[in-house]
């Protein structure tokens, strides 16, 4: 039975133009999440599910397994959390001494210390929660990729919209956590990028409970933007964002953190097999699919699809291929899903939706490039000043 089972295998993939594993591979994955304290929030409408991105993961491993299952392929994913405050390098190492793929849940400085180990500098990290531009730019490590889309590519994504429907009058509402001034500072950039400007913003200081008061509070606030076509909010935790819209002052549409939002993965997606992935996760994780989620699911299908299309297993080899031409990547997004040599991002489409449709897939038509028009997202290779990758 195993000898026939590796037959039809053999006659799948020379079909394809692959070759099958010369013999039975054990690969293991370790996800390893950082648990970091949330600030209080005006709501608790959406509490962030405990297995936020291992469920995702969970899910690419038994994608992986079932092809697996053909070539005589072992599929393991250990999972470890990190209490907050806890050592997270420490559990990388611990990690590391039973395989070489780990998949990373973890903020900026956790996922540069664990790519600074010295055993980890053979060793091939996921970046899956970490949308930092200095991740993919001056501080890119080698032995990382990144799966997440970074906070460049997503603005870009609005921005370029924007620019497609003429809505050149942006004016901006920025909150006051560190995460919020990055991403305002993100759309900045993005807008000066497509040749727009953020004409306005203003700062949201918390100012009592705006789930009673926001119909008086937010017109009073926003009659200072002034005139202008969109109303961007940078709010990363969607804390106070989520009551912006319909209580403006001018009756204008709300983008970014609400409103028309750009996202890595979205529920209401729905083209090129997105509504089976979702229904295979729902019944899985009994919820909806988030970005982290998606992000992890890549990860841990890139290496699937690595060790099936090179019958390799040790993590410089399958780095090599991901980072090259032939490797791709069916996301269900409408293109294959390829990294960049430069700075191992993973480059995808951005869905642009409301709560309840996709309004448009960037890149937006029109916006060109000489290889892909997928690097108009994000720091092109002319922009990155990483250079841990030899390109």
């Amino acid at each position: 039975m195993r000898s026939i089972a590796k037959t039809l295998a053999c006659a799948v993939l020379c079909v394809g133009g692959m070759s099958a594993p010369s013999e039975a591979a054990d690969i293991r994955l370790h996800y390893l999440r950082q648990e970091v304290e949330q600030p209080p929030t005006l709501s608790n409408l959406e509490p962030v599910p405990t297995d936020e991105g291992r469920a995702g993961a969970e899910l690419a491993l038994a994608d992986n397994a079932t092809t697996g299952s053909f070539m005589g392929q072992t599929w393991t994913l250990q999972s470890t959390h990190v209490a907050v405050g806890g050592d997270f390098t420490a559990a990388v190492q611990e990690a590391l001494k039973t395989t070489d793929l780990l998949v990373l849940d973890a903020p900026a400085d956790d996922v540069l210390a664990a790519a600074d180990l010295p055993e980890a500098q053979d060793a091939l990290l996921f970046n899956t929660a970490a949308p930092k531009r200095a991740l993919r730019d001056d501080a890119c490590r080698a032995n990382v990729l990144h799966t997440l889309p970074s906070r460049a590519m997503l603005t870009d994504a609005l921005m370029q919209f924007f620019v497609a429907r003429r809505w050149t009058a942006i004016v901006m509402i920025e909150g006051t956590k560190p995460g919020d001034l990055e991403l305002g500072q993100s759309y900045r950039d993005s807008a000066a990028k497509f040749g727009q400007s953020v004409r306005r913003t203003q700062s949201w200081e918390d100012s009592g409970d705006l789930r009673r008061n926001a119909s008086q509070e937010v017109p009073i606030f926003t009659q200072g933007l002034g005139k202008y076509d969109v109303l961007v909010v940078a709010d990363e935790l969607n804390d106070f964002a989520r009551y912006i819209p319909y209580n403006t002052w001018m009756p204008r549409p709300v983008a970014g953190s609400e409103g028309l939002r750009p996202s890595a993965w979205s529920p209401v997606v729905e083209q090129w097999g997105a509504a089976q992935l979702q229904s295979r996760f729902e019944d899985a994780a009994g919820r909806q699919m988030r970005d982290r989620d998606y992000a992890a699911w890549a990860a841990v299908r890139a290496v699937g699809e690595a060790v099936t299309r090179t019958g390799a297993s040790s993590a410089p080899e399958l780095r090599a291929y991901m980072l090259g031409d032939s490797f791709e990547l069916a996301g269900f997004k409408g293109r294959p899903l390829t990294f960049r040599p430069w700075n191992g991002q993973l480059r995808q489409t951005i869905p642009l939706t409301h709560r309840g449709a996709v309004v448009a897939n960037a890149p937006i038509e029109g916006f060109l490039h000489p290889k892909t028009e997928l690097d108009t997202l994000g720091l092109d290779a002319p922009e990155s000043r990483c250079i841990a990758f030899g390109t």
